[in-house]
């Protein structure tokens, strides 16, 4: 630690860049990079929103051979079987991103979902539809782990939040487009029994469009992270792909600072990991397995990193538990609940909730940085469960009478439209930026991949238990009443267990 300080030039002759929207411009290589990234949060929102509109389209349910249009079970599990597959695919990629690096990590997603699309396009039943969104869904998962990841390693610490956030932003731009999409298609050879069959397959075939372009991106001419490079002794190179994400040179007091400080990092986590297994040290395959095997392991046996470990799954059960992927993957059906009759005026709403979502993350893209994580998740829990309550209230009082109270069922509308506001600033891109900054460099592909997993098996629970309760007519009682409260107070609570990164 004393040679590191006497080598590190001092902080103040740095020039570091401001936060917010004054940063996010002054680093606009980086900014660039970021973006370009968060295609893998668009293919994610996409096909997250793309696949509500789809379930509701008479030619997918006659190609699924009425499967789709079976018990809430069955339209559970071919909305679900996707967040399965993202779970599993997010826990290989704890081990993978750290093994082939993070730019490689993406491009063999993208190869993964671009299979799964690949098997859905070419459905003759519901077999393919399951088995080709599980595939998908491993490239999703895998998508959602490294992307945060490799954004929050490449981004100066100024606007570290604003830029992981930018994934966020990209998931809601996809969600957005995939509703209006499937607006639009829905109206090929009719809305009934006519309709063609391009009306479900075009939504999904258009996702491998942006899968495609980030993996040649990636392949061609994204960098790797600088952090993922120090880690595996790529000293020279790290330090040269700092400098140009900075639009800096190697010299810049600036990038020395930050290359320094990341130096230092990597030697002391390299340290502390030969004193904690001296046996393990050949540089042997075996040897390195057993070193990330015990390292997930530290994750809940070492009581800081337990701490985190807890903060990161809690913060992303919470996010789903709100309720926000039950509108997000069963709106259109919501919306009918509410005495919407017709499957063009529920898409229709459906649609709206995508572009709310999409503008009101662009607040916490700008502003992130500026206001911190705890407010605005305690602002966004707040708002959410408010709304949550209002919407309650008038399900119990005219749930089965709708037709004769039509004003009320567009005011469930509108708190629905609110929900996702509060959502869309808050719990939507904070969540993953907690999670991206609360574990160590040397542990936090490992911990990033368990709170991502959190994320996706409570999706999976998500997407398989709201379509029973729809089919019930108690969704609405249950789902505002009980866990939008919860949402609410174990909100707030994550809040103030998480530790500072």
């Amino acid at each position: 630690q004393q040679q590191e300080e006497r080598l590190s030039p001092p902080r103040e002759l740095a020039s570091p860049d401001p936060p917010g929207i004054k940063g996010i411009i002054a680093s606009g290589k980086t900014t660039g990079i970021a973006f370009f990234a968060s295609l893998g949060g668009f293919v994610y929102g996409y096909n997250q929103g793309m696949f509500a509109q789809v379930l509701t389209m008479n030619s997918f349910i006659r190609a699924t051979n009425d499967y789709a249009r079976g018990t809430g079970v069955a339209q559970g599990l071919l909305t679900s079987i996707l967040e399965l597959g993202a779970w599993v695919g997010t826990l290989i990629n704890g081990y993978l991103a750290d093994a082939v690096g993070r730019r490689w990590c993406a491009l063999i997603a993208c190869c993964v979902f671009t299979i799964g699309v690949i098997v859905q396009a070419c459905t003759v039943n519901k077999d393919y539809v399951l088995a080709g969104r599980f595939v998908t869904g491993l490239g999703v998962g895998s998508l959602s782990m490294v992307v945060p990841l490799y954004n929050a390693e490449l981004s100066p610490p100024e606007i570290r939040g604003s830029l992981v956030a930018v994934q966020q932003l990209a998931i809601t731009f996809g969600i957005m487009i995939s509703f209006w999409i499937g607006y639009g298609t829905n109206f090929i050879g009719g809305t009934g029994d006519s309709q063609s069959d391009a009306a479900w397959l075009i939504p999904i075939c258009i996702q491998i469009l942006p899968a495609l372009i980030l993996g040649a991106g990636m392949l061609l001419f994204m960098p790797e992270s600088p952090r993922h490079l120090m880690n595996i002794g790529r000293e020279e190179e790290a330090l040269n792909t700092l400098a140009r994400l900075r639009n800096k040179s190697t010299e810049d007091m600036g990038v020395r600072v930050e290359y320094l400080e990341i130096l230092a990092l990597r030697d002391f986590e390299v340290e502390t990991a030969r004193k904690k297994y001296p046996q393990y040290q050949d540089g042997s395959r075996k040897s390195n397995f057993l070193i990330g095997f015990y390292d997930y392991a530290s994750l809940i046996t070492n009581p800081s990193l337990r701490r985190r470990t807890i903060t990161a799954c809690l913060t992303m059960t919470f996010q789903q538990w709100n309720g926000i992927n039950a509108i997000n993957y069963y709106a259109p059906f919501i919306f009918q609940n509410f005495g919407f009759q017709g499957n063009t005026l529920s898409l229709l709403a459906t649609g709206v909730v995508g572009v709310i979502e999409f503008l009101l993350t662009i607040p916490a893209v700008l502003y992130v940085d500026k206001f911190g994580r705890k407010s605005i998740l305690l602002a966004g829990a707040i708002g959410m469960a408010t709304c949550h309550f209002i919407v309650a209230g008038l399900v119990g009082s005219y749930e089965g009478s709708w037709a004769s109270h039509v004003a009320a069922g567009w005011v469930c509308i509108v708190f629905v439209w609110i929900f996702i506001g509060n959502f869309a600033y808050s719990w939507g891109p904070v969540s993953w930026i907690v999670v991206s900054e609360v574990f160590p460099l040397s542990m936090r592909a490992k911990g990033v991949s368990l709170g991502g997993s959190a994320n996706w098996l409570n999706n999976f629970a998500v997407g398989l238990s709201t379509s029973p309760f729809i089919s019930t007519s108690q969704f609405g009682a249950f789902i505002f009443s009980v866990v939008s409260p919860s949402s609410l107070h174990f909100g707030s609570t994550s809040c103030f267990l998480r530790p500072r990164a």
